[in-house]
């Protein structure tokens, strides 16, 4: 029993567990998806954990030692502070950047913009996984990196990441159809977790959080200004953060505050929710 797992010590995935680490929770509906139950999905930054005072725990530590890929998101805050230690933690998984491939958006801007993907960019909104048109790149992405891991199942991993595209495409025509009518709107967060999606149907997302922290007064009294001009009914708030700002404003104003779940590990249910709920801000 014992012979494979000296003879594989670079490699050793303990009881014939397979793991694959990935930063966030989203991204394991891409590896089930795609993969079924083949690997072991251990999350790094787990819902409702504050990326920002991040710090991992043991026994994700333990399965990132054993871990043979590690899907990391290329622009989230906690990776840049982490990534390279969980990287000398295991020199050898195969590293999987799911932001190589989306055309990033920079910070502090709200149009399309082409840019080398060779140079990593600080600075770009992490938050593309809540766009369909970016989850059919990173379902392809994750699809080739599996197929590596594990050639013999091929066919299978190909046959799953149809099904994914399918779900991700119902995602995207609902969102075509419910946005058709709604381009040039205006919607209000807390943190800016909706930019790839406005990006992709001609909507302005306007943060309450001003350069990452409470909005000082200035800026909330030009924030309220603003949704009466745009006559804004509801401010998003994700689950993980503080929502008395948000409140504080929907008081001011007459809006009530919708909770959003970008986070969530059930990607098609969260998206498809943050997509009607987007609609219905604009039309009722």
């Amino acid at each position: 029993m014992l012979t494979g797992i000296v003879s594989c010590r670079h490699n050793p995935p303990g009881a014939g567990e397979d793991i694959i680490t990935v930063s966030i929770e989203p991204f394991r509906y891409f590896v089930e998806g795609i993969a079924g139950d083949d690997f072991t999905v251990n999350v790094m930054v787990q819902p409702g954990a504050n990326p920002h005072i991040y710090e991992p725990y043991p026994d994700q530590i333990r399965r990132l030692q054993r871990s043979r890929a590690y899907i990391s998101n290329g622009y989230l805050g906690f990776e840049m502070a982490w990534l390279e230690k969980f990287y000398e933690i295991n020199k050898t998984m195969v590293k999987l950047s799911l932001g190589d491939r989306i055309d990033p958006i920079l910070a502090g801007e709200h149009h399309h913009h082409h840019h080398n993907h060779a140079e990593h960019v600080e600075g770009a909104d992490p938050h593309y996984w809540v766009s369909p048109e970016c989850a059919l790149i990173m379902a392809s992405s994750v699809k080739e990196l599996l197929c590596s891991l594990n050639p013999g199942e091929v066919e299978k991993y190909d046959s799953n990441y149809r099904s994914l595209l399918e779900k991700i495409k119902y995602a995207e025509r609902m969102a075509d159809s419910l946005f058709s009518q709604t381009a040039g709107s205006t919607f209000m967060i807390y943190h800016p977790t909706l930019a790839y999606l406005a990006r992709d149907y001609n909507l302005t997302e306007v943060a309450v959080e001003f350069e990452g922290k409470e909005p000082p007064p200035s800026r909330l009294k030009e924030l309220i200004d603003l949704a009466r001009e745009k006559q804004i009914r509801t401010i998003f708030v994700q689950k993980e953060y503080d929502s008395r700002n948000a409140a504080a404003i929907a008081r001011e104003i007459g809006a009530t505050v919708t909770v959003i779940d970008p986070l969530s590990g059930e990607w098609l249910a969260s998206t498809l929710e943050i997509i009607t709920e987007l609609h219905r801000s604009f039309t009722e």
